[in-house]
């Protein structure tokens, strides 16, 4: 089958969505992938009762271990089946749908024969799938599965709909990041379906007393270079402290960027948040490190994932002065830029 990116082929969310059904046959055995975040569950979650029937089995496999708190109970108590990702699903299953991410994402997703592949981050290339839906402009890949059963007519349980609704909520930090119109229509519609004690529950949970440690860390370890603030923790448990590090710094006043960083399974992790305002911290880190290691994201938040082999610096060395010189080239163009041009004598 051809490529299909129905973004520039479809006029209607019909004829995309007829165009995804007839991919799938009562046979099929289906395996849906991803990067689990909040985004990325809610989706899945939908695409299952999208296709619930459609085909012989469903499995929903999460190629990373879900470490973080919210993930951990959003699935739990919003009853989202999963299954954990080894090579023998591959064998297990015929058809397989990548959501919320893009094969280059990540190493797990490399190789694999994708049937569909949805998402809502910049399209990557060097990849193919037999159906693509590919939306950079929406705020999340949520809204897209919304409007799929919107298009089938079929309702969200209380479970769907609360974690459609908290996938937005995460995705476009509570709509203070750039959104569409169909974002807001889908969270508005999905709010009358949902359960605000579950979404509270899953909101509420966000560390745990023994991670309170890492706050410690990382304001001791904290610098600011003008308005932007850096902080390097050393080895972490798990990524995701860096991701709640950052956004809690990134609500302080006087600062325009975050820089977190911290060793993980011998990888330099760094978590970049900035306002959004004539920055795009996603093109940062792609232009610093894609060939480094895996780097990029959105204009407000951004994450590299760096081999400590790639760098000078053993990680026992590395420092906050260590995160600020990656960046300072950076920075000092940019300043350089903004200078006034000498007047003529």
């Amino acid at each position: 089958m051809k490529n299909i990116n129905q973004e520039k082929k479809f006029k209607s969310n019909k004829a995309r969505v007829q165009c995804f059904l007839r991919l799938f046959e009562k046979k099929d055995a289906l395996l849906i992938l991803f990067w689990a975040d909040p985004d990325a569950l809610a989706s899945a979650f939908a695409l299952k009762k999208i296709l619930q029937g459609r085909v012989s089995k469903i499995t929903l496999s999460p190629v990373n271990e879900i470490r973080r708190l919210n993930n951990q109970v959003m699935a739990q108590i919003l009853k989202i089946p999963l299954v954990s990702f080894s090579p023998h699903l591959l064998k297990e299953h015929n058809k397989f749908i990548l959501v919320d991410s893009q094969p280059p994402h990540r190493e797990e997703f490399k190789n694999i024969p994708f049937t569909a592949v949805i998402d809502h981050h910049p399209q990557t290339t060097g990849w193919q799938a037999d159906y693509i839906d590919i939306r950079p402009h929406y705020g999340a890949t949520a809204t897209i599965l919304y409007e799929y059963l919107k298009t089938l007519k079929l309702k969200p349980n209380v479970y769907l709909a609360t974690a459609l609704v908290y996938a937005l909520k995460t995705d476009t930090d509570n709509f203070k990041k750039s959104t569409q119109l169909q974002d807001v229509l889908a969270f508005q519609n999905l709010f009358k379906r949902m359960n605000k004690h579950l979404l509270n529950k899953i909101e509420s949970s966000d560390f745990r007393r023994s991670e309170l440690r890492y706050f410690k860390v990382a304001l001791n370890n904290l610098r600011y270079k003008g308005n932007r603030a850096y902080s390097y923790l050393g080895k972490v448990s798990h990524p995701d402290i860096l991701v709640l590090i950052a956004d809690f710094l990134n609500r302080v006043f006087e600062t325009s960027w975050v820089f977190i960083g911290g060793e993980y399974k011998r990888s330099l992790i760094i978590i970049v948040r900035c306002d959004g305002y004539r920055k795009d911290a996603g093109k940062l880190v792609s232009n610093l490190f894609k060939n480094m290691g895996k780097a990029g994201g959105h204009k407000e938040k951004a994450r590299a994932e760096i081999p400590f082999e790639k760098l000078s610096t053993d990680p026992e060395n590395f420092s906050t002065k260590s995160l600020i010189n990656l960046f300072g080239k950076h920075f000092r163009l940019e300043k350089k830029k903004k200078l006034p041009a000498s007047s003529p004598i």
